[in-house]
């Protein structure tokens, strides 16, 4: 929709920190809030105002100023143009600082000092970390594919498991990210000096993460989980089926004591009114003038009359790694309530699991975007990898909604080892969909804190959660539920060649139907404010291949090399050509602990008539059966008056002792 500029007014601002240092950020204000002040929103993000959220900003934050809201979009400390250096992820000083400009923005003269917080992703984090320090000023929040437990539902690990495809490729893609320099007509002609600053202080963030491997202090903080009752905010929690994080919004519907609502949809790890895949889409905007008119404005909007939990629950359909939309219905429960539930025992016997090093090469994307080749492909191959124990549908639909558990008793011949159990949805003529997965490390079976050696030869009890799902099994279908020990690139093994013994007759799949007490809900089509117009430059670079598996047979050595996606070359109105140009690989030779690998090449060119700044960053981790290695490059070059000069050149290495992973 066009929004009216003669209603907005667009102001650049200095947000002044305790300490002296000034955020970058950005208001859009309806006209005349100096006169008539209004509530206040807020969006804080590392990923730079003046460029690479410049095009999603443009469609939501005048939207929300045409109806009334002054609407702020602030770069982290040390990111975008932001004073300062950057530190870590949601730091101690990051949620410091936010708190900070909550207050800074409820006492500004255009405020009514009422605040809410707006986000996805890291956004949505630091809504929830903001929210849970309990601002006086921060009324509600809308959180977007996010999570309140860092440690098991982040990109770092799963069910205690190292999650290799992300531990590699988005520390590799933060390690790119932030060394990216502050725009020069933003800072001036020190511009230079301020990004090597910041290049001499970073470090990259895999050798962090991966020197936590239990859930201890570090992944505590910044977990909402730790402290649910600080939240007072009303939380409107909104995830996809297709996005990593959608547990998050059942535990916050679960676990708040504050005002919650949430909305599941099928999408991928998008806001979910910008037309990706897959669909469809809602009006996500209209939905959030209601949450926030509601607890911002005092108006009744009807939102606490909604149902607890708004959900999408998928019709089958062909498998395939892109979906432009899905196929189902949406409907309305409360949550948690008392919901039907469908027992199988997985069978009768004993069988030995012990799956292909390369099985889970078709997981497809731990983030899908909406690009063509993120989601999962037919699981068929990846079925002939696994044991797998197949269920009639039977003569009535299965309707699964929220997360299904298998509880199994096995046996391992190593001390340590993984497990891995698929849920898939098998038509009657042989195609098998990934409905859900869940992982355990079984070193972790007693909890995510600690490290507990398996028992050789012994039968233990385990439970897997596998992540929640929506989901709609027809008459004549097959429920399948797979297991495997083995799942690269999502899972880095063990330093062993183990091998699982699992007695079917002791173990169980527990399937959460959908409420029959469920009722329809509807949305309105997905509208938001003309976005900022963008285009790609002559010459550009052709893109590569999105995901591509080769396997050398002689070898044994499956390679897996992915184009992550993440907005290509492009420029913009005001004449910045941003270039990204990005490949991630992953490779594994069968039954040999010490192969894996995983690469990650980043180049980020930045440039117009007066200046450019090229950022080229590798990161690469292997192992042997007790270290992981890790190998961090940064080279970066500046452009200006007519000369080319090197700014920072660094490789870092690092070993890390595999105390759990």
């Amino acid at each position: 929709m066009d929004i009216d500029p003669a209603t907005i007014e667009v102001r650049d601002l200095w947000i002044p920190m305790a300490d002296g240092v000034r955020l970058r950020a950005r208001v859009w204000l309806p006209t005349g809030a100096e006169g008539i002040p209004v509530p206040v929103l807020l969006e804080y993000l590392p990923y730079r105002l003046d460029d690479w959220t410049s095009v999603r900003d443009s469609e939501r934050h005048p939207y929300y100023a045409a109806h009334g809201y002054a609407s702020v979009r602030v770069d982290v400390r040390g990111t975008g143009s932001s004073e300062g250096l950057f530190e870590d992820e949601y730091s101690p000083v990051e949620l410091d600082d936010g708190v900070a400009v909550v207050e800074w923005l409820a006492r500004q003269p255009w405020s009514s000092g009422a605040v809410g917080m707006v986000g996805i992703s890291w956004g949505g984090f630091n809504s929830l970390q903001i929210a849970e320090r309990a601002p006086e000023a921060l009324k509600a929040v809308v959180t977007v594919c996010s999570t309140d437990d860092r440690y098991d539902n982040d990109v770092h690990y799963v069910g205690g498991a190292v999650l290799a495809i992300d531990m590699a490729g988005w520390a590799g893609t933060m390690l790119a990210f932030a060394s990216r320099p502050p725009r020069p007509e933003v800072v001036g002609p020190g511009w230079v000096q301020r990004w090597r600053e910041r290049l001499q202080h970073q470090r990259p963030l895999g050798p962090v993460w991966l020197a936590h491997q239990e859930r201890d202090g570090y992944w505590r903080h910044g977990s909402v989980s730790e402290n649910y009752a600080g939240i007072r905010a009303a939380v409107l929690a909104v995830g996809g089926w297709a996005d990593p994080y959608r547990d998050a919004v059942l535990r916050l519907l679960t676990r708040l004591d504050a005002p919650v609502k949430g909305i599941i949809g099928p999408w991928s790890h998008q806001y979910p009114d910008r037309g990706l895949a897959p669909g469809p889409g809602i009006d996500f905007l209209g939905e959030t003038l209601r949450w926030w008119d509601r607890w911002l404005k005092g108006a009744d909007t009807g939102v606490e009359a909604e149902p607890d939990l708004r959900a999408w629950v998928t019709d089958p359909g062909p498998p395939a790694p892109y979906v432009a939309e899905q196929q189902g219905r949406w409907v309305g429960v409360d949550w948690p309530g008392e919901v039907p539930r469908r027992e199988l025992t997985l069978g009768h016997g004993r069988v030995t699991v012990r799956s292909p090093w390369a099985t889970g090469q078709d997981a497809g994307r731990f983030f899908p975007f909406g690009n063509p080749a993120d989601l999962p492909p037919d699981q068929r191959a990846e079925d002939g990898r696994s044991v797998c124990l197949d269920h009639p549908v039977g003569e009535v639909a299965v309707e699964l909604l929220g997360t299904a558990v298998a509880r199994l008793r096995l046996r391992s011949t190593h001390d340590r080892g993984h497990v891995v159990v698929r849920l898939c949805d098998v038509a009657p003529d042989g195609p098998s969909t990934l409905v859900s997965r869940g992982v355990l490390n079984l070193l972790k079976r007693d909890g995510m804190d600690r490290s507990v050696p398996l028992p050789v030869g012994e039968d233990v009890e385990v439970e897997v959660p596998l992540v929640a799902a929506g989901h709609h099994f027809r008459p004549g279908h097959r429920i399948r539920v797979a297991l495997s020990n083995h799942y690269w690139p999502w899972v880095w093994p063990h330093g062993v060649d183990d091998a699982l013994e699992v007695d079917l007759a002791a173990s169980s799949m527990t399937l959460p139907l959908v409420d029959p007490g469920a009722v329809p809900v509807a949305f309105g089509p997905a509208r938001h404010a003309r976005p900022i117009p963008i285009t790609v430059p002559d010459g550009a670079e052709d893109p590569r291949p999105a995901r591509v598996v080769r396997h050398d047979v002689a070898a044994g050595e499956t390679t897996i090399e992915v184009d992550p996606g993440y907005g290509g070359t492009r420029r913009y109105p005001d004449g910045l050509e941003f270039l990204e140009s990005a490949r991630e690989v992953y490779l594994i030779r069968e039954g040999d602990p010490s192969s894996p690998r995983t690469e990650s090449h980043w180049r980020i060119r930045l440039s117009n008539d007066r200046w450019a700044a090229e950022v080229q960053t590798r990161s690469v981790i292997t192992c042997d059966a007790d270290t992981f290695v890790l190998e961090n490059t940064v080279r970066a070059t500046a452009e200006r008056d007519g000369r080319s000069e090197t700014v920072h050149e660094e490789t870092v290495r690092d070993r890390i002792p595999r105390t759990s992973a």
